[in-house]
């Protein structure tokens, strides 16, 4: 029983990343160009006021620190890092860099939470990156120290978010849906000043445009962000990192899809040892405890005890 509700954990987990897969092509396919910061805007904050005001509780305590520091790293400063990689960096290098989150997370949860590194984590670490590096990789080109920069900090607030998350768990009294609220809210309000200095209104929104941001909104940020959150909770810290490399197969397939293209043989390896990766990171049962028993000489000397 145990067990299937772990797997059910994990297939729900992993619809984040599978969501999360589908940004790129709705940024680029639905959303006016050439406004990142916008699109990232619009996707976290109205979806984290309408929780907080569904929820109607706000951070008490440590939780006003909390809350912003986790949602700077999970969403605001995350996200921002993702798309100053994606654009400065060529040729898929940027999902190649991200994909060595779930070895930050290895570190980082050895570090903070007492975890164990496992041999098999580490070359799960390992196959997940090579399979990004053939799901996404085109040949060489100049690589952009900033995009370089971005793309580390990136995988670095990724994972530093999911392992503090775990970490601090969630407080006392307070809802999965206050406490996505909190973080979408936190990164979304760090992203606005950003949006407003540096980029500006598009002329006029097209059906096109609402279409994309009511997914992003939904989909890429409420119900997604709920749903990892809540694995972050249940499943294995270094179970979670690995579920995140889904994000670059599903955007890889949905490119084939959309664009008329059939996936080449690296591709399809990538895809493959990704899958293997994310099993070997999978949650496992915990050892089974042996019952103690009596020591034979024990019962020897209870034998020789007078009798009442």
């Amino acid at each position: 029983m145990k067990s299937t509700q772990s797997g059910l954990t994990v297939a729900l987990t992993a619809l984040a990343p599978a969501v999360w897969g589908s940004t790129y092509l709705i940024t680029t396919e639905l959303l006016p160009p050439d406004r990142p910061l916008l699109a990232t805007t619009v996707r976290t904050l109205p979806g984290g006021l309408f929780l907080l005001a569904l929820g109607r509780k706000i951070p008490v305590g440590v939780w006003w620190w909390r809350a912003l520091v986790l949602g700077v790293l999970n969403i605001g400063a995350f996200n921002f890092l993702l798309f100053v990689a994606a654009y400065r960096l060529p040729g898929g290098i940027a999902a190649v860099i991200m994909s060595a989150q779930p070895m930050f997370v290895v570190i980082l949860a050895a570090f903070f939470l007492g975890d164990r590194i496992r041999v098999v984590h580490a070359l799960a670490c390992v196959m997940g990156t090579g399979g990004v590096v053939l799901l996404v990789f085109d040949g060489a080109g100049s690589l952009d120290t900033a995009g370089v920069l971005a793309a580390v900090g990136g995988a670095l607030c990724m994972a530093s978010g999911i392992v503090l998350t775990k970490r601090w768990g969630r407080p006392e009294g307070v809802g999965l849906l206050t406490f996505t609220g909190w973080q979408l809210t936190a990164g979304g309000l760090v992203l606005l000043p950003c949006w407003l200095s540096l980029e500006d209104l598009p002329d006029r929104l097209t059906g096109s445009n609402v279409i994309g941001f009511a997914h992003l909104i939904v989909f890429g940020a409420v119900l997604s962000y709920i749903v990892w959150f809540r694995g972050i909770e249940r499943l294995p810290t270094v179970a979670v990192s690995f579920l995140a490399l889904g994000s670059p197969v599903v955007a890889t397939l949905l490119g084939h899809l959309v664009m008329e293209q059939t996936p080449s043989v690296l591709q399809i390896a990538g895809m493959a040892v990704i899958f293997l990766a994310v099993v070997l990171g999978r949650p496992r049962p915990p050892e089974p405890k042996s019952e103690e028993t009596p020591s034979a000489p024990a019962r020897a000397t209870d034998s020789h005890l007078p009798a009442p």
